[in-house]
């Protein structure tokens, strides 16, 4: 039976690796598989048989050349399956779509603010359709929806536990998806943010802590494979898993206390990190028009460049605090995150001068995707399923 169950899981495995060693390309060759996975070349025919009667995988022709027999062309089917995310916040709804080849082909952001009444859930129901329809999108091979949240989300029961923004608790995942005919499921929107990073980024498969400065502070942990625990779950690829912790708020970085006896936040404590470093203390200052705000301070406004030198101040006591605890890469996402290039260099220097270990501070950097990113990680995370599934 061991033995039995073994050889099952073998060929699962090994029938993932091919996929997704075929759909990482854009056409390849049985031999090229078979040398690149060390999979012998007739369990790789079979496997290949196995996926094009699945509909995942096909011929596209013959390969150039190389002095014998042409090898057959393969691909995978990028269209066999979409999965479309959702960005759910306090006045917007944000949207994006991807298939298999999980690069995103649209994203939108429409302005919805949101109220706790059966009248708004069934329309964004309507401006999903609407999405999808304009997107043209076979509503047939639509793997299902992600829907990012700004709160904490219990994976598990597919529940938003907490949600300050929407001041709301216990909000069950009917609540949402009520008027979504499609498989739904809810994830926190830093940690759909950080799934877009790890799986689209270009980064290197390392640790990382994914820290996002929006209307609210938050975050996520994702470990490498040698450091996966039963409290992690999976979001990208065989060798990478986030971390959730016990009761699903891992990442909650805007509850770092940065000033003891500090300016009170939201959650009743005194000097989170979320009171100092929100974009709405950035924003406000412009009626909630975070890019006016860096458009007046380089134009010369000199209370608001002490007012950024603040927040870099504060923020380097941040990622000076995930860097002495998770000793891993430092990733700044969000709203404020999409301004920061021009000023990284002197967080770098921040962040340096506070670390014992030495170093430069090249650690700390930028997020690769800056807009719809937590709609995007929605539906990478629909998709990503898929693929573990193949």
């Amino acid at each position: 039976m061991r033995r039995g169950t073994n050889s099952l899981e073998v060929k699962k495995l090994n029938r993932n690796r091919v996929f997704r060693f075929v759909n990482g390309k854009s056409e390849t060759s049985m031999p090229d598989i078979s040398a690149a996975l060390d999979i012998s070349g007739p369990t790789v025919l079979t496997i290949i048989k196995e996926l094009k009667a699945a509909g995942v995988v096909e011929e596209v022709g013959e390969l150039k050349s190389t002095g014998g027999r042409k090898a057959k062309a393969i691909a995978s089917v990028k269209e066999a399956r979409y999965a479309v995310g959702m960005d759910i916040t306090e006045n917007h709804v944000g949207f994006a779509y991807t298939d298999l080849s999980m690069k995103v082909l649209k994203h939108e952001r429409i302005r919805k603010p949101f109220y706790n009444e059966g009248q708004y859930f069934s329309e964004i129901g309507e401006l999903l359709e609407d999405f999808i329809d304009r997107n043209l999108i076979p509503k047939e091979r639509i793997e299902g929806v992600g829907m990012a949240l700004p709160g904490i989300v219990d994976r598990e029961r597919n529940i938003l536990i907490d949600s300050h923004v929407f001041g709301i608790h216990d909000a069950q995942k009917g609540m949402w998806t009520e008027y979504i005919p499609y498989p739904c499921e809810l994830l926190n929107d830093a940690n759909a943010a950080a799934i877009t990073e790890d799986l689209c980024g270009g980064r290197p498969d390392s640790n990382m802590a994914y820290l996002s400065l929006s209307n609210s502070v938050g975050g996520a942990v994702i470990f490498a494979d040698e450091m996966k625990s039963n409290t992690g779950t999976q979001v990208g690829n065989e060798d990478m898993t986030m971390y959730m912790g016990n009761n699903w708020r891992s990442g909650e970085f805007g509850h770092m206390v940065v000033h003891p006896e500090g300016k009170t936040c939201y959650c009743g404590k005194k000097g989170c990190l979320d009171a100092y470093c929100s974009a709405k203390n950035l924003a406000g200052l412009e009626e909630g028009n975070l890019k006016a705000f860096f458009v007046k301070m380089e134009s010369g406004n000199e209370d608001y460049r002490r007012i950024w030198d603040r927040y870099l101040k504060d923020l380097a006591i941040a990622v000076d605090n995930l860097r002495m605890c998770m000793d891993c890469e430092v990733i700044l996402g969000g709203y404020v995150g999409n301004y920061m290039e021009p000023y990284i260099g002197r967080l770098r220097k921040l962040a340096a001068a506070k670390n014992i270990f030495g170093g430069s501070g090249e650690y700390v950097r930028i997020c690769k995707y800056r807009e719809e990113s937590s709609a995007y990680g929605a539906a990478l995370y629909q998709i990503e399923n898929y693929i573990s599934k193949i």
